[in-house]
């Protein structure tokens, strides 16, 4: 015997139910969805965690540890690389960069990475710098100011 030879037993497999009036499923009447309820009637789609009306797990355990999710600092993140698209001597502000459309929205403040390259002599006000972002800021001859 080879694996190209090998079959599912006899039985092992059936045809999926297809539930609904009018496509020839021979189920009849109820389509196989037994007699009323919520499971009976269309369109239904029922959450995994509802239990029936009983109080949720996830509601009777509890809740342990800190969390700090909304007050947390998150930063509106700028790579290097696209400060490149400004003239020499510009210095570039959060404003300016809204301006240009370089990011969206300010957040908790905006923060230099160090992807790429930069090849203008700008200067940079941020709120916070990475190490690599610092070290190709001052090999193009650039200034980084934090805010």
């Amino acid at each position: 015997m080879k694996l190209h030879e090998l079959e599912k037993n006899i039985g092992a497999t059936h045809r999926k139910k297809r539930l609904g009036c009018g496509r020839g499923s021979g189920l009849g009447k109820t389509s196989g969805k037994g007699q009323k309820g919520q499971k009976a009637r269309s369109g239904v789609s029922i959450s995994p965690v509802f239990e029936g009306g009983q109080l949720p797990l996830y509601r009777r355990l509890p809740k342990r540890g800190f969390t700090n999710h909304m007050f947390k600092t998150e930063y509106a993140v700028i790579n290097v690389s696209a400060l490149n698209r400004f003239d020499n001597g510009t210095v570039v502000t959060p404003a300016l960069l809204k301006d240009k459309g370089i990011i969206k929205n300010q957040l908790s403040g905006i923060k230099v990475l160090g992807d790429g390259k930069l090849e203008k002599k700008i200067t940079i006000q941020a709120h916070k710098f990475t190490k690599s972002a610092l070290e190709k800021i001052k090999e193009s001859g650039s200034k980084a100011e934090v805010i």
